[in-house]
This record gives structure tokens, sequence and C-alpha cells, in this order.
């Protein structure tokens, strides 16, 4: 898979778990369905949302963006939808071209700590994806432990 498939991916689920959110939301006080439906959509979008900033920074790097667009990218999530037209951004400045960073080039960058982090997880993808999936669980399970925004009822 490479950078762009793999952010492609988390962008329109993240678009997608918005609808879900959206539809809960509309479930929950037009149709009086109960709090159910923002539960669900909510944690789903929570869960995805946290996968896309994760997502974001990890794909950033790779690509060699700078700060300013990982940050970007990162709040985008916060927008609904706002994911799709970045991603159709990001592919017409071709800051998606290219496949991982399994190796050094002569780039300047390529001795600074993070870029060599980041080269020894992309050489071992099971690792990167375990890491990945207890890093974003990780934050989900803490921000569930804390709460929904607002406080509980």
């Amino acid at each position: 898979m490479t950078p762009r498939t793999f952010y492609r991916s988390i962008a329109i689920a993240e678009a997608v778990t918005w609808t879900l959110l959206i539809a809960g939301m509309i479930m929950k006080y037009a149709l009086k369905l109960g709090d159910w439906p923002v539960t669900v959509g909510g944690f789903a979008h929570g869960l995805v949302f946290i996968a896309y900033v994760t997502t974001a920074v990890l794909v950033g790097l790779n690509q060699r963006w700078p700060t300013k667009l990982i940050v970007g990218a990162a709040a985008t999530a916060f927008v609904p939808y706002l994911t799709i037209p970045f991603d159709r951004w990001l592919e017409r400045k071709e800051r998606l071209d290219g496949g991982w960073r399994t190796t050094a080039t002569g780039h300047a960058r390529d001795g600074h700590w993070v870029d060599v982090v980041l080269r020894w997880m992309l050489n071992r993808p099971v690792l990167l994806s375990v890491v990945f999936v207890v890093f974003v669980g990780g934050i989900m399970a803490t921000m569930l432990f804390v709460g929904p925004p607002g406080g509980r009822a």
C-alpha cells in the first residue's frame, strides 16, 4: 500500500464517519430515537478521526511535508468532509507522489532522528501496523475514560 492509497483510504473513511455521526445526531434529535445513534456514530467517528490525524502525521513525515502542512492536514478532520477536497488538493500539488522511504538518500534530513526512526519502522511493516493500532486504540481508550465532550450526563 502506497502512502497515497493509505492516506486516501483513511481520508474517505473519515468523511464516511462524519456521515454516521451526523445521521446519528439526526436520529437522536429529530427522530427522538435516543442516545444510541450518536454513541455508535460518535465512537466510529472518534476512532477514525484519531486514525486520520495519525495517518496525516505518518504520511506527512514520509512525504517530507512542512510541519504547517501536516498540521493543516490534521486540522481538516475537524470540519465535516474537508478531508476529501484536501486530499484532492494534495493530489494536484503532487504531495502524495512516491513510495514509502525505506532507505536513506542524500537528502539533508535523512540523518535526523525522526527520519531514522520512520525508516526503521517502515522496514518493519507488521510492527508499524501494530504500533499504529495500539497508538490509535490507546488514544481512543484514554478519550473514553476521560468522557465525552461536555461531560457525562
